[in-house]
């Protein structure tokens, strides 16, 4: 097998072939694949969650983590955004991933000082994502400092300084990039923003680019605000409820519990997918007896296995069927008091849609006309639909052309501003979207930096900064010299793999906040510090007080978390404490800004934020009642749409069908059941029927026949894009699996070294992880 090689033999340019290489574990002697489920959950869920909280936490520690997961005076779930309900809660508010996800978090192993003299990073980097994980939290401060192979100890006030005097030395601010990723609370993500602002950039990459990023553009464009319209109530009291590019089941589990009773109540459920995924097919409740003894609830009434990045086309052929449904009934399909009296650019959209292509349709959805035009009617005589996605639509280079399709038809049709329906799109990490209202964005708008400016005394740079692409770019060509994370896993989380790990090393720092050891802690800088930081389930005695903090859901509900585990270790600091500390090394009392009172009392953040956030206005008070508060949200409710025009905006999307190359395949990258985003729980995926490993490829068995190829013999990924570029990762098993013609499927971050770092969704800049030209070879 080969491991990986020496830093001066990568091939780190953006052109040619780069070779991901393999890890120690990549091996996966044991792995297995049976038959995919056709449910989800049921009592297995119970019985792995309980598995894993009591082997990785204990008795004592599961129970109390446990029963205060979701609950309203407990903490917030880290593995999804998905809304906590206001009325009653069960004392298991829970689903299998978010129990996995605590486990993970409050595992007993722990990695110290011995662990990092015992292994130098040149031995790290031979091994897996999941083992290194896997080794326990995170509890000193560590510095690997120029030219060493090992991490060393380092007291928080000397990190601080490290930190503070990189950053100092820079000849611009913009020389520094701060990611942040979406486990970071509401609180953390404003100091961390100010600081960023008041040292003079707008660099705040985050993960909203690398997933819903251009829904964030579609929703502003055309309806002025990037976030979803609904509540949990719309979806339960939905009649047609449609779910595009997402599999909840795994992603976001707890929706299928609100799918359940909007089923019960009479609504019909959609699924348009790719993948036929056991979460869309069948839901065994493990709150019900019936649930347990496998007598769940079907969901989709209809499935349409998509081809990757056919939605356009589909949205596009579903208008052009309301159009001529409303031709031969006026009056009955398009809601004409809404076009007429709140909208904006709908003749030219009709004119648009009226002249399709229904070959271009066909050869992009692989879908029938009848299956098309089944889901139109249901789309017509609906009276409260909901439109659902997630990556599947977002992750193309016409992301954000499809999201604004999806908001023509639901414009169209007058199904936004009323109960039971409205746009959902279903974001996957807990708090991405309120580090967003929070200010973690490269260009903020002017409304914000005026208000930001104004409370703290300082003119905030206005040139927009980096996102996530740009600060890889920047770290390859020497522009970004430090780069801070806060929280995640950027190196494994980004496309691209080799090119980014190779920027993140020319940087002179590079700064991670973490909980666990990861990818990126060995994609080091020529300096590197790892500050340890509380996790999400632990308590928070910072300043001498029980601090709680913020959190912002899908659906636009704000509320209030507090960890009750003992933290891992003592030397462990809350995100809030580090970032003041980082601040305050850098910038002194520059601008007055209070940061030793921040660190010390959190309500003296949620003052600022109150006078700085719009809809956050007597934040500390909102945040005191009973489940939080919502934020105001114009087209949901009142109709109001601040867009460029003052109404909501249809807008005109091209449709151009991609030509795949003959004896390619379009790959999408995924998921499994055992992972949040990078974090891998484990190495099994029951719902897809793959046991002991993650190294496999999932082809029709149509498309391995006519590639020479069998189920179960191994191949080597070669990704193809523009100017010769080239990428490949090596010996994954191939498994023959029911997915659409010419479209195959391989789990993240595995995949994402094939993913090139130009391959970006027009307008969002979203990797294009679900639209990737490959071939197979065979294994070498």
């Amino acid at each position: 097998m080969s491991t990986q090689p020496a830093d001066q033999d990568r091939d780190t340019t953006a052109h040619g072939q780069v070779t991901a290489p393999l890890r120690v574990e990549d091996s996966e002697r044991d792995l297995r694949v049976g038959s995919p489920a056709d449910h989800a959950a049921g009592l297995k869920a119970v019985r792995i969650s309980m598995t894993r909280a009591l082997s990785q936490m204990g008795v004592v520690k599961t129970a109390k983590n446990l029963l205060t997961l979701n609950q309203v005076d407990g903490f917030d779930c880290m593995s999804c955004a998905w809304p906590d309900p206001q009325g009653h809660r069960h004392t298991a508010e829970f689903c299998e991933n978010g129990a996995k996800a605590v486990s993970w978090e409050g595992q007993r192993e722990t990695v110290g000082p011995e662990f990092f003299a015992a292994h130098p990073i040149s031995d790290l980097e031979q091994r897996t994502e999941y083992w290194l994980e896997s080794q326990g939290r995170l509890t000193h401060p560590m510095v690997r400092r120029d030219g060493a192979d090992h991490y060393e100890p380092i007291s928080w006030d000397d990190a601080f300084a490290l930190v503070g005097r990189h950053l100092r030395e820079l000849p611009s601010p913009d020389g520094a990039a701060f990611y942040t990723s979406g486990r970071a609370s509401n609180e953390a993500a404003f100091v961390y923003q100010l600081f960023a602002r008041a040292f003079g950039t707008n660099n705040l990459p985050d993960c909203s680019n690398m997933c819903h990023e251009s829904t964030s553009v579609g929703l502003g464009r055309t309806i002025g605000v990037g976030k979803g319209s609904v509540s949990l109530q719309d979806v339960q009291n939905a009649d047609l409820i449609i779910v595009s590019g997402q599999n909840p089941g795994t992603n976001h589990p707890r929706m299928l519990s609100a799918l359940e009773i909007a089923k019960r109540d009479g609504a019909t459920i959609v699924a348009i997918n790719p993948l036929r995924e056991a979460g869309l097919l069948r839901f065994d409740n493990p709150q019900k007896p019936a649930g347990l003894l496998g007598n769940g609830t079907e969901l989709a009434d209809h499935y349409l296995q998509i081809r990757s990045n056919g939605d356009l086309a589909f949205w596009q052929a579903v208008g052009h069927l309301l159009l001529a449904a409303e031709d031969e009934a006026p009056g009955t399909v398009i809601d004409r008091d809404f076009v007429d009296g709140h909208s904006v650019g709908y003749e030219q959209w009709a004119a648009h849609v009226r002249d399709l292509d229904w070959d271009a349709v066909l050869a992009a959805t692989g879908l029938t006309r009848a299956e098309i035009e089944q889901v139109a009617r249901l789309i017509a005589s609906s009276e409260r639909i909901v439109n659902c996605w997630a990556m599947g639509i977002t992750q193309h280079r016409n992301g954000v052309a499809t999201v604004q399709e999806i908001v023509n038809v639901t414009l169209a049709r007058g199904m936004i501003g009323k109960p039971g329906a409205g746009l959902c799109p279903v974001r996957g990490h807990s708090n991405v979207q309120g580090d967003r209202t929070m200010g973690i964005w490269e260009k903020a708008p002017e409304r914000f930096l005026s208000a930001l400016g104004a409370e703290f005394g300082f003119e905030p740079p206005r040139e927009h900064g980096h996102d996530a692409a740009d600060a890889v770019r920047a770290l390859r060509d020497g522009d970004v010299r430090v780069f801070v994370g806060l929280g995640g896993n950027f190196a494994s989380a980004m496309s691209d793999t080799e090119v980014t790990e190779s920027a993140l090393r020319s940087a002179a720092l590079t700064v991670q906040i973490s909980t666990k050891l990861n990818r990126s802690h060995l994609a080091a800088g020529r300096d590197a510090l790892i500050l340890p930081t509380l996790g999400r389930t632990e308590k928070d005695m910072t300043g001498g007080l029980l601090q709680r903090v913020t959190v912002e859901d899908s659906m636009s509900a704000v509320h209030a978390s507090r960890g009750r585990a003992t933290p891992a270790g003592p030397l462990l600091r809350s995100e809030v404490d580090i970032l003041c500390g980082v601040a305050q090394a850098t910038l002194g009392d520059r601008y007055g800004i209070p940061w030793a009172e921040f660190a010390g009392d959190y309500g003296r953040i949620r003052e600022r934020i109150g006078r700085v956030v719009p809809g956050c206005e007597d934040y500390e008070e909102k945040i005191s009642r009973r489940g939080g508060f919502t934020m105001p949200h114009g087209p949901r409710d009142s109709r109001t749409f601040p867009t460029v025009a003052g109404k909501a905006m249809f807008t005109v999307n091209t449709l151009e069908v991609a030509d795949v190359p003959q004896g390619r395949l379009v790959l999408q990258t995924i998921r499994s059941h055992d992972q949040f985003n990078t974090t891998i729980y484990g190495l099994d995926d029951r719902y897809r029927g793959v046991y002991s490993g993650r190294r496999v490829l999932f082809v029709n068995p149509e498309d391995l026949a006519e590639q020479g190829f069998a189920d179960g013999e191994h191949v080597d990924i070669v990704s193809e894009w523009a100017d010769g570029v080239q990428r490949r990762a090596q010996r994954f098993r191939l498994v023959g699996y029911d997915t659409p013609r010419g479209c195959v499927a391989g789990y993240y971050p595995e995949t994402n070294p094939l993913i090139p770092l130009d391959s970006q969704a027009l307008e969002s800049g979203t990797p294009t992880s679900k639209w990737v030209v490959v071939r197979l070879v065979p294994a070498a």
